[in-house]
């Protein structure tokens, strides 16, 4: 045996006059050739060679294939690693979804579908995916992580969801966990999940404008991505835009700035079916309204799909324009009740299987659901602190580790208002920051961290939406608010000191004064 030399690369010109490149696996053995010998080329669309080494030269035997190197090969080659050295549970939960992205002399991009899981990998999997690189090619490179948007698997891509005359997209802030399939029906959605699916299946036909309400949590916003996304993967040839009402404003305002508003009317005012979520935050903004109800107008007068929803119905939110009231309660309205016992019990049941968390005992899911009956983000979350303080303590899940998890975070007895401003004041007092210090610029971590962690609880314990919570947060968007809790949820599995940080803040917000 000798050393192992670089990976062989051999470029072979194909019938078409494109040179291929093919490398070889790193070998587990190494031969020397003593006679001459050739190269052999099998046709086909994508040419793979399998060169023989000449004469006196070393070659790799590891497989008795070679592999194209491009990001999405070596990246099913290092998978392949990745599953032989990680448990079952860790690689389907980080890497399930990862897919080779970018590939050059020097370095590889993985591509990955959200900041939370590059985060993850990059603080823990890096130099293990790099030793694959490098065991695979048999050379150093970069290895860098991307966040790349997806579809639900088998959906069009966003060009094929566009009119071929051109026009948006699906937002980037779907969520591919968004569809009717994982939408768990109880009798407090049956009619709004009926009234979506309709919608879904002939747009424009059921029920247009198509109007729901109810309580934040109870998967308004889940019904609205599950009716686009299946739109989209169902009728392809329709131009599909969901969009929360804060993007709208944004949009318009932008482009009222930039001097760009036509090209504005010309690209809400064309789509096949627009959503928009929470247009409760239309309310008090008169020229918004006004834009709005020229692009209702256009839309529905073109045999276009609308759908909308709210935290309340149309006759309640305030200083909505009449004209609007009225477009609004031309189609169907229909509201989301909190879920019964048992509807609550079948999301905890969908979570656990969908997420791949083993719970040996079925009475923490019952315990857990018949101590929460306010929404299902509050629900999910109790589940999420009873599986992270199973996995940080090592106790096993059961009815007796959830009592000692939720006794303070949901304490028996008459419940306690929680409000934005009792947590900015508690976070502020734990911190020794003032209020102005949470609420403000300033961006240093001594600041930071305790303005994410009260962005967390915000999230957490009251029903405020996210641009709510950004909006009590000195004016910030929705999206700073998504990362800080991802960041801190994330530090709760990761970190025992923020866990009980989280629970003892949470108890003290829900404490009698």
């Amino acid at each position: 045996m000798c050393e192992v030399p670089p990976n062989v690369t051999n470029r072979h010109a194909s019938s078409t006059g494109v040179e291929s490149s093919v490398e070889w696996r790193k070998p587990l053995q190494i031969h020397r050739i003593s006679s001459p010998v050739s190269t052999r080329c099998r046709s086909s669309d994508t040419l793979v060679c399998s060169p023989l080494p000449r004469a006196g030269e070393e070659w790799y035997r590891g497989v008795d294939r070679p592999i194209e190197l491009t990001a999405e090969s070596l990246w099913n080659e290092v998978a392949g690693r990745l599953k032989g050295a990680l448990n079952e549970t860790t690689y389907r939960t980080w890497f399930a979804e990862a897919e080779g992205a970018e590939l050059s002399d020097d370095a590889f991009v993985l591509g990955v579908p959200n900041d939370f899981t590059r985060e993850w990998i990059e603080g823990h999997f890096l130099g293990l995916i790099g030793a694959a690189v490098r065991d695979v090619t048999g050379q150093e490179r970069r290895v860098a992580l991307s966040v790349t948007e997806r579809l639900p698997v088998d959906a069009p891509l966003p060009a094929e969801v566009m009119p071929k005359q051109g026009g948006g997209a699906l937002d980037s802030g779907m969520n591919p966990k968004y569809t009717f399939d994982l939408f768990v029906i109880g009798s407090s959605n049956r009619f709004a999940h009926a009234a979506a699916l309709a919608v879904a299946e002939a747009p424009a036909q059921a029920y247009n404008p198509l109007f729901i309400y109810g309580g934040t949590g109870l998967g308004k916003t889940h019904l609205m991505q599950a009716i686009a996304q299946y739109v989209a993967e169902h009728s392809s040839d329709l131009s599909v835009r969901y969009v929360t009402s804060e993007t709208f404003m944004n949009d318009f305002i932008n482009s009222l700035r930039d001097k760009r508003i036509e090209g504005f009317k010309q690209r809400y005012r064309t789509y096949d079916l627009l959503l928009v979520d929470d247009v409760q935050f239309f309310e008090h903004k008169e020229r918004i309204q006004e834009e709005f109800f020229h692009t209702f107008n256009s839309l529905y007068e073109a045999g276009s799909q609308i759908v909308m929803s709210s935290d309340r119905p149309p006759r309640d939110i305030a200083t909505l324009e009449e004209r609007l009231r009225s477009r609004f309660e031309w189609g169907l309205i229909t509201d989301i009740q909190p879920p019964d016992l048992e509807t609550r019990i079948a999301i905890l049941r969908k979570k656990v299987k969908t997420d791949g968390i083993h719970v040996p005992d079925p009475q923490v899911l019952s315990f857990i659901a018949s101590r929460i009956s306010t929404n299902i983000r509050e629900l999910e979350g109790a589940l999420t602190r009873v599986v992270a303080f199973s996995s940080l303590t090592g106790r096993s899940l059961s009815v007796s580790l959830a009592e000692d998890v939720l006794k303070d975070v949901f304490p028996q007895g008459e419940g306690v208002e929680v409000s934005i401003h009792r947590i900015q004041e508690l976070v502020s007092e734990r911190f020794q920051l003032s209020m102005d210090e949470l609420c403000g610029d300033k961006r240093s971590q001594n600041i930071v961290y305790p303005r994410q962690v009260a962005m967390y609880l915000s999230r957490e314990l009251t029903d405020s939406s996210l641009p709510k919570i950004g909006k009590e947060f000195g004016g910030r968007d929705h999206t700073t608010v998504i990362h800080a809790t991802s960041k801190i949820a994330r530090l709760i599995r990761e970190d025992r000191s923020v866990y009980n940080l989280v629970q003892e803040l949470t108890a003290r917000v829900k404490q009698v004064r």
